[in-house]
């Protein structure tokens, strides 16, 4: 299906790129008319879920390694002169009750979920300053703004994507640059998929916490991306953008 072309001419990358929001999220660019950086780790099925498409390129790094964020600016650069558009998708949602919580799971969720952010925001942040209509889009959660039980690092973690999201706002605002985190929901993912289907109680508490009655597709935050991506966004900075079909309303 041909696109409204509303990123035509933009040059993307967005981490977390074989499955899930982060796959949907390529090919959405992509059909709206941004040449993409997509990245995903060494032996992830990023080849075969999105290697066909016209004017992507694959990097494949793991964020938390010391060169990921060079490696993903340096890929932008060579291959299309510059940088839009930053979306910082790629997670995990492990986690442990507090008293269960080991040092290695905490460094785990933290430094991939969190401090890969400020990296490779850090890295990418010369070309988005030249692009001059710079955009960072940042993955968190209803977690960014709202306790979950069992999921302490991921939790701090995700509250924090939406603080540096906030700081990002107001640092780079004056390049042009704006800054939004997006807040999904229950979202059928790589990483969620398996639990909705083998917990059918699960997957039907979060369809009836929603009003609208449905877990969340890749494609819904997908397309809270492109929005935030796009000219018509370009005066909203700082947002938590909640996309969780008003899950979060009665809590």
């Amino acid at each position: 299906m041909a696109g409204t072309q509303r990123l035509e001419g933009k040059i993307a990358a967005v981490t977390g790129a074989a499955d899930g929001i982060g796959k949907a999220t390529v090919e959405l660019f992509a059909r709206e008319g941004a040449r993409v950086v997509a990245n995903d780790l060494p032996g992830s099925k990023i080849d075969e879920t999105i290697g066909g498409i016209e004017n992507v390129v694959i990097v494949k790094k793991d964020v938390t390694d010391a060169d990921a964020p060079a490696a993903i600016a340096k890929a932008a650069e060579e291959a299309f002169g510059g940088l839009d558009i930053l979306f910082n998708n790629a997670g995990t949602a492990a986690g442990a009750p507090v008293d269960e919580l080991s040092d290695e799971l905490w460094d785990h969720v933290v430094s991939l979920d969190l401090t890969s952010v400020v990296r490779i925001t850090r890295a990418c942040l010369p070309l988005l300053k030249k692009s001059g209509a710079g955009r960072i889009i940042s993955t968190g959660s209803v977690m960014s703004s709202f306790g979950g039980q069992g999921m302490a690092a991921y939790t701090a973690s995700k509250h924090g994507v939406l603080g540096l999201t906030r700081t990002f706002a107001v640092e780079f605002g004056q390049y042009g640059i704006t800054a939004n985190c997006i807040q999904p929901g229950a979202i059928v993912t790589g990483i969620t998929r398996d639990v909705f289907s083998e917990d059918p109680s699960f997957s039907e508490y979060w369809k009836n916490k929603a009003p609208v009655g449905r877990l969340g597709q890749p494609e819904d935050i997908a397309n809270a991306a492109l929005f935030l991506a796009s000219d018509d966004a370009a005066f909203v900075s700082g947002v938590g953008l909640l996309v969780d079909g008003g899950a979060m309303q009665g809590i």
